[in-house]
């Protein structure tokens, strides 16, 4: 796996830290474990997946559905760094 340079550099996990270990518990079908690992997982997925399929169908009103799950997935990664932060620094 490729290392994390701003947790080998400051010692700080970084906003994706945990997705790489994601995706290995998605190919072994650990699905719970890759949740627990890096929650931002299945929105990106997701979005990933919708984004592909657009490309090919074009659906309608893709671009809000494209926006919404952008800011979905978001969310999911700003608030496992935060509550990543606050669970290991908060004590």
């Amino acid at each position: 796996m490729l290392p994390c340079l701003n947790k080998k550099f400051f010692g700080l996990d970084c906003f994706g830290c945990g997705f790489q270990r994601a995706i290995v518990h998605l190919l072994r079908g650990e699905f719970t474990e890759a949740f627990w690992m890096y929650p931002a997982v299945y929105p990106m997925l997701i979005l990933l997946i919708y984004t592909l399929l657009n490309l090919k169908f074009q659906f309608n009103k893709s671009q809000l559905i494209i926006r919404y799950l952008l800011l979905l997935t978001l969310f999911f990664i700003v608030g496992n760094f935060i509550l990543k932060y606050i669970y290991v620094y908060g004590n």
